[in-house]
């Protein structure tokens, strides 16, 4: 393994201690795990993932296109209509609170909107896909080849969804099924049916992180081929990213 030599002043080496006490690791343990989030970025937790909140303010040109788009919408309505659009009245109703720049009724334009999945986030979902996407063909392509993957090891390295009941995990749940609605991740899905369609009931995202650095680190230790079986993992691997799901204060009583 690689020695990286830094230097920092006093006060950031006693930040990065207590910041490594308070989670249960040594501070080399914490400052390499900072060092892998710059290749495996953490998630953005400080957006409240909902519904998004209503501007309190619009440009007037942002009022114009949204109050025509309503006037529009509201003419080619059929009559009797009644579905999300509303119907040509309520189409006019929100030309009319544009035009008229009462702020407190914005909310109307944002009704239904969740706050962004950041990019980062999104491709946060995706690499957790795609880590478990090589783990299951290399666990199947191992069982072809007559090496036996114990039960327990296949069952802690399936994908069990993320925590609906938490606000970004449950987006990240939802991107995962837009993204299989296209049958896309098609061999993962049976994963999801069986763990409550993707719900973990427990948060994950921070296991995934390990996992999926304990992942970065075996693929960047090979080099690169051009067949699908340079990418699959071996037993000895499959182990260590299912290790890399214990948190790291607990590994010495693991």
């Amino acid at each position: 393994m690689a020695m990286l030599n830094i230097r920092v002043d006093e006060h950031v080496r006693d930040q990065l201690k207590a910041m490594a006490d308070a989670k249960g690791v040594s501070l080399s343990e914490h400052v390499r795990d900072l060092l892998m989030e710059s290749v495996v970025p953490v998630s953005e937790r400080d957006a409240t993932h909902g519904d998004e909140l209503a501007p309190e303010s619009m440009r007037i040109i942002d009022r114009q296109v949204l109050s025509l788009l309503h006037r529009i919408l509201g003419r080619v309505l059929p009559e009797g209509s009644n579905d999300v659009d509303g119907d040509a009245a309520d189409q006019l109703k929100r030309a009319t609170i544009l035009e008229a720049g009462y702020t407190r009724e914005y909310w109307l334009e944002t009704a239904g909107f969740e706050t962004e999945l950041s990019k980062r986030d999104c491709d946060r979902v995706s690499d957790i896909l795609q880590m478990f996407r090589i783990i299951t063909f290399s666990i199947n392509h191992l069982a072809k080849d007559g090496v036996v993957v114990d039960q327990d090891l296949a069952e802690d390295l399936e994908f069990a969804g993320f925590d609906h009941n938490d606000s970004l995990e449950g987006h990240m749940a939802r991107y995962v099924r837009f993204q299989m609605e296209d049958d896309r991740w098609g061999e993962l899905r049976p994963q999801l049916d069986r763990n409550d369609r993707g719900n973990s009931h427990r948060l994950m995202l921070d296991t995934y992180l390990r996992m999926l650095s304990e992942y970065r680190r075996i693929m960047d230790g090979r080099t690169r081929g051009f067949r699908s079986q340079d990418y699959l993992l071996s037993l000895d691997e499959l182990r260590r990213i299912a290790d890399a799901q214990i948190h790291p204060s607990n590994r010495s009583e693991a």
